[in-house]
């Protein structure tokens, strides 16, 4: 029993960590870009549904959908208005600017009076409540989480696979170039990427908030999904939700069975035992450059 309390605990952390790894890995897949800042794009989503409930009013779910699209246009906007001037530029150009970004969304959020320096509570309706099945006790905000993150991962996955704009984007990932010459709107596509991750982040945030609380260093829980990113192989999209399962279930069982202090590096361990064995990941492609 404890063994699967221990499984379930970490495949919902593990789904969180997926879903941010999500993030990281469309935004690399389009624009070979790494956006430092999507753990802050995740912290944005779950205020602007708090700021909806306790301010506006709003329900749960109403105020989780226009959170939803809310992200969906300021990730596009960001893509518009501080990512694209710089492209073209040297990777760590563009690096320090998504840091930049996430240390500037930090900062306006904890300039907010009553909102930004406190940690709040996200009333979800689902939060406290308990599913037995059997001897097994679940936290309703565990199986909400594995659920709503494998729906998210069939959409994306029918997206990509059937879906108009799903297929353009994948060949601009591939070649923005030559997508470019066959009439593809790459700019456009990219701000859609940019949009779709922020919308990713957001379904995170939402799912992380009953769990963990809504406050401005909630952002942080993404140095944790990098790894994930890396583990699944960094251009996979099947990879992200992988590693991420890999890292909340190796957090999970480290916490409990080793000493304190391993669940906080468990991540970083696991990265670098890959790096070693795999260094493309586990889904990774092998690429190779003739000079």
């Amino acid at each position: 029993m404890v063994a699967l309390q221990l499984v379930l605990s970490g495949t919902a952390l593990g789904c969180i960590y997926a879903l941010i790894a999500l993030g990281f890995v469309l935004i690399y897949k389009a624009t070979e870009t790494v956006n430092f800042a999507q753990g802050e794009l995740m912290m944005l989503g779950a205020f602007c549904a708090l700021v909806l409930m306790k301010f506006v009013g709003l329900p749960f779910l109403l105020a989780a959908l226009v959170a939803v699209v809310g992200m969906a246009c300021f990730g596009a906007l960001m893509e518009r208005c501080v990512i694209r001037p710089i492209l073209g530029q040297p990777q760590f150009t563009v690096v320090m600017m998504t840091i930049g970004a996430g240390y500037v969304m930090r900062g306006l959020i904890t300039m907010i009076p009553e909102i930004g320096t406190d940690t709040h509570v996200l009333p979800a309706p689902y939060r406290g409540e308990v599913i037995r099945i059997g001897p097994a006790v679940l936290g309703a905000e565990q199986v909400v989480v594995i659920a709503v993150t494998a729906l998210l991962c069939a959409a994306l996955y029918l997206f990509f696979k059937h879906g108009k704009v799903g297929i353009a984007m994948q060949a601009a990932s591939q070649n923005q170039l030559a997508a470019y010459y066959v009439g593809i709107p790459v700019q456009r596509l990219n701000a859609l990427v940019w949009g779709l991750s922020a919308v990713v982040a957001t379904v995170a945030g939402l799912l992380l908030a009953p769990i963990m609380f809504v406050h401005a260093n909630m952002g942080f829980i993404g140095l944790k999904a990098f790894p994930a990113a890396v583990v699944g192989g960094f251009g996979s999209l099947p990879g992200a939700v992988v590693g991420g399962l890999i890292i909340g279930l190796a957090e999970s069982f480290s916490g409990f069975y080793l000493p304190e202090g391993f669940k906080d590096i468990a991540a970083y361990i696991v990265v670098l035992v890959m790096l070693v064995i795999m260094p493309n990941g586990l889904f990774g492609e092998n690429l190779r450059k003739k000079v």
